[in-house]
């Protein structure tokens, strides 16, 4: 089976950690930042000699982290020359760069732009100030509407918002208020995510002290519902659990991950898929740099992925996706996994649903979408 193959750049740098933040990052420091780079490209040059895509073209280049444009616009435009040069990058390849709205000037966009990045993620979080001052989210709305209408006139069209949801003090009132401030501004695309206290961050430690910080599920749920309605009414469609997008931009990058598509990760903590192999990089900078120096790929933990495993990923991920799966490859992985009554409950449950020859989360199932795919898995 041919793949589809996307390339994702992990950037591992942000100029501060907000308090909800469990991601591996560093601090940015410029000599830091250099010695990245060097081994980043020699870590895509070892890639690309390996020809570890098969000759495939990258149907999309997602740069994340971290907080990629903490880079000057000159680094990042350099990995995807080095990117260029050991890949195959048709004109419609879809190239993502994430971006902090107060990190980008109208000279940086201007130079992504004429660099062949096709599409900006800027991470907005809330269009309410007192919820960034919450979760310790450096910015504010100003920030965002004037680094989305910086970019448009730097020639993006296809821009995407990242939104939270169950922050703390959040109500279902101020958050549909966000979510009609970004419609105002028209993106392409938004991402609607429900806040994960994760352990080990500073928000984990105050709701500790005070669970009443973060807005019960049921309020989670309410805000869910606000989210849909408010966005389907401004044409957006909902294509994922927690994506929209007006028709013709939903992320072909993400897609893959949904779809069992193949895709290389690179840099620190980086995780991979290709051919049917999970693999991940060392979460570690200086370790990176160290096997990378040594002309050795970073890479520290691999799995081959059964037949039965692979089915059974591409079950728990193609059920967020609002088409669903085939009813069939349901019904095989409930065969391999003597899961045959799982499925049954959840149907009686109406968490699953069945239109045609597919099966779905229903309007009930994506709220719990989490517990339908540790049932299934």
């Amino acid at each position: 089976m041919n793949r589809p193959f996307g390339l994702y750049v992990h950037i591992p740098f942000c100029r501060e950690r907000c308090h909800f933040c469990a991601f591996y990052l560093e601090l940015h420091r410029g000599p830091s930042a250099e010695a990245f780079l060097r081994a980043l490209q020699t870590e895509i040059h070892l890639y690309g000699a390996e020809k570890v895509n098969g000759g495939r073209p990258v149907q999309s280049v997602y740069f994340g982290g971290g907080t990629p444009t903490v880079l000057a616009a000159a680094q990042l435009t350099a990995i995807l020359d080095a990117v260029r040069d050991a890949f195959d990058l048709p004109p419609e390849c879809e190239i993502t760069v994430e971006a902090h709205p107060g990190t980008v000037t109208d000279t940086d966009l201007s130079a992504l732009r004429r660099a062949g990045v096709t599409r900006l993620s800027f991470g907005a979080e809330s269009m309410q100030d007192a919820d960034l001052t919450a979760i310790g989210r450096p910015g504010s709305r100003r920030e965002t509407v004037g680094a989305l209408v910086a970019a448009r006139e730097a020639g993006f069209t296809n821009i995407n918002l990242d939104l939270m949801y169950g922050l703390p003090g959040q109500t279902v009132e101020s958050w549909t208020r966000t979510i009609s401030a970004c419609c105002d501004l028209s993106p392409t695309h938004l991402s609607c995510y429900a806040l994960t206290v994760e352990a080990g961050t500073r928000l984990a430690q105050e709701v500790r002290r005070d669970p009443g910080k973060i807005p019960h599920a049921q309020i989670q749920i309410e805000m869910d519902h606000a989210a849909q309605q408010v966005l389907r009414d401004a044409g957006y469609v909902r294509y994922e659990i927690s994506n929209y997008a007006r028709p013709g931009f939903e992320c072909r990058h993400n897609l893959l991950y949904w779809t069992q598509g193949d895709y290389l990760g690179l840099g620190p903590s980086a995780q991979s898929f290709i051919g049917g192999v999970r693999f991940g990089n060392i979460a570690n900078l200086a370790e990176y740099h160290t096997a990378l120096g040594a002309n050795r790929l970073p890479v520290h933990e691999r799995t081959m992925l059964t037949t039965q495993e692979e089915l059974r990923d591409a079950v728990i991920f193609g059920l967020r996706l609002e088409r669903g799966i085939p009813t069939a490859h349901l019904h095989d992985h409930a065969v391999n996994y003597g899961y045959l009554h799982v499925v049954q409950h959840l149907r009686e449950e109406r968490l699953l649903e069945e239109e045609g020859d597919r099966t779905r989360l229903s309007v009930q199932g994506r709220l719990h979408a989490d517990t339908v795919a540790e049932k299934l898995f």
